[in-house]
C-alpha cells in the first residue's frame, strides 16, 4: 500500500546537504587554476583525459574530495561535465572540488609543469610501478579515458608514466577505481612527510 500525500513528487536526494546544489558551479575559468595552485605549497591535482562516463566522473570527484585534491582538470571536448547525474553520484563533491574544463589539455599540462607541478601518468606504457613512485610535492596525477587510456599528446606531456600492478587476469581497473588507488597512495605518502 502506497503512502498518500506525496504522489507525483520525486523523492529527495538524501546525499545532498542543504537542498539542491547550485547549478551555476559547473566548472571554473582556467586562469583561476594557476592562482589556486600558486596559493599552495604542495598542490595535489588530478588531470582527467577524456573521461566520458558521468558515473565515473561523479565517483572520481567523490574520491578527489576525500583525498583533499586541490583541483580536477579535464578537457572541454570529449569529456563528461558537471551534470545532475555527476552531482548525485559524487554525493555533493561536485560542488566542493574545484573543477576546471580547459580548451587545450596539453597546453594546460605544460603550464602546470612551468608552475612547478610534476605530472605522473598512469599507462600501460609506464615503466615504473605506482608502489615505487614518489608522489609528494607539487603533483598532478593524470588518468586516461575509459577503455582507450590517455591520448598520445597527453601521455607525452607527462614527466613520467607508471603502471598499477595487476596480479589477476584482467589487465586494467575502472578509471574511477584506478584514480582512487593512485590518490590514496599519494595521500599516504604525503601524510608521512
Amino acid at each position: 500500500m502506497r503512502r498518500k500525500g506525496r504522489e507525483g513528487e520525486a523523492r529527495e536526494n538524501k546525499h545532498v546537504r542543504g537542498g539542491r546544489p547550485n547549478k551555476s558551479n559547473k566548472s571554473r575559468v582556467e586562469e583561476d587554476l594557476y592562482e589556486l595552485i600558486g596559493e599552495q605549497e604542495s598542490p595535489l591535482l588530478l588531470v582527467l583525459d577524456c573521461v566520458q562516463d558521468p558515473h565515473n566522473l561523479g565517483a572520481i570527484l567523490r574520491t578527489a574530495d576525500g583525498a583533499g585534491v586541490t583541483a580536477v582538470v579535464a578537457p572541454k571536448d570529449k569529456s563528461a561535465s558537471i551534470t545532475d547525474t555527476v552531482r548525485r553520484i559524487s554525493v555533493g563533491a561536485a560542488d566542493s572540488v574545484p573543477f576546471f574544463q580547459v580548451t587545450n589539455l596539453s597546453r594546460t599540462m605544460k603550464k602546470l609543469q612551468d608552475a612547478g607541478v610534476w605530472l605522473v601518468g598512469t599507462s600501460d606504457a609506464g615503466t615504473g610501478s605506482l608502489y615505487d613512485t614518489k608522489l609528494t610535492g607539487p603533483m598532478g596525477i593524470v588518468m586516461g579515458a575509459e577503455g582507450t587510456g590517455m591520448r598520445r599528446l597527453t601521455e607525452e606531456g607527462c614527466d613520467f608514466l607508471i603502471q598499477i600492478p595487476m596480479a589477476g587476469k584482467v589487465d586494467c581497473l575502472n578509471v574511477s577505481v584506478a584514480t582512487a588507488v593512485c590518490l590514496y597512495k599519494a595521500v599516504r605518502q604525503r601524510s608521512l612527510t
